[in-house]
């Protein structure tokens, strides 16, 4: 016989009958095989999902149980920078669900905060018929030691704050935006019990947020939803950067 048949015998026999490394992830995800052909689970895989499937039954036992939706109140407090940022992005969620938003500012106002054009597409009406899903009220004066005048500090914030309850108070408002106001009341330009009264008689599915730092422990126990930044590092503390466009304003 030729040699090169001998050849060709010899490699036919080899595939034959030396066993090939089979390629398992090739078979895992080949498509044309069974369900039931896939690699066993492991251990490790088997008790991962028994913990998942647990905590799943617990968490859908807890929607189960949870209360009816309400109007929140909520803080965000603390010397930590963010607490305005969180807010607008609260904003903007109420936003996309088509809810009518409320925002009044309590310290800016001086200048034009960069949210305010941002939010400028939602505070126009689209048609007369259809109010603005928006209303932004910048209605501060700026820092109060840029401002130096006590008394109409006061007189301003109080501005603010009969134009916050009149948003307050209207049930077509989902969600209303009080901007550092708790720095208004730490500073005593507000009255405490009358803010307390205005945030707590709100309609049944009307939001509030309370943001600045130093909210007091009064208006914290009535409220629903409070969160406290907590400052670790800041760059105008530790390296003297002042504050920058699209960070800080």
């Amino acid at each position: 016989m030729p040699p090169l048949v001998w050849v060709v015998i010899y490699k036919f026999l080899s595939l034959k009958l030396i066993p090939m490394e089979p390629n398992l992830a090739a078979i895992a995800n080949d498509p044309h095989l069974p369900a039931d052909s896939n690699p066993p689970e492991t251990e490790e895989q088997a008790r991962y999902k028994q913990k998942m499937q647990r905590r799943k039954e617990v968490q859908d036992q807890r929607i189960a149980q949870a209360s009816p939706d309400k109007g929140l109140i909520i803080i965000n407090t603390g010397n930590g920078k963010g607490k305005t940022t969180a807010a607008l992005g609260v904003v903007l969620r109420s936003l996309g669900h088509g809810y009518r938003v409320a925002i009044i500012q309590f310290i800016k106002g001086a200048w034009e905060p960069a949210e305010k054009a941002v939010f400028q597409p939602w505070t126009v009406a689209p048609n007369p018929e259809t109010p603005a899903q928006l209303v932004f009220e910048a209605m501060g004066e700026g820092f109060t030691w840029e401002t130096q005048d006590r008394d109409r500090d006061i007189s301003t914030a109080l501005k603010a704050w009969q134009t916050a309850l009149g948003f307050i108070q209207n049930p077509e408002f989902r969600l209303v935006l009080l901007d550092e106001v708790n720095i208004a009341l730490k500073l005593g330009y507000l009255d405490l019990d009358q803010v307390i009264t205005g945030v707590t008689t709100k309609p049944p599915q009307t939001h509030v947020i309370l943001t600045g730092r130093g909210a007091p422990q009064e208006l914290i126990d009535r409220a629903d939803l409070v969160t406290e930044m907590t400052l670790i590092k800041h760059p105008f503390r530790e390296q003297g950067i002042k504050a920058q466009p699209g960070i800080e304003f």
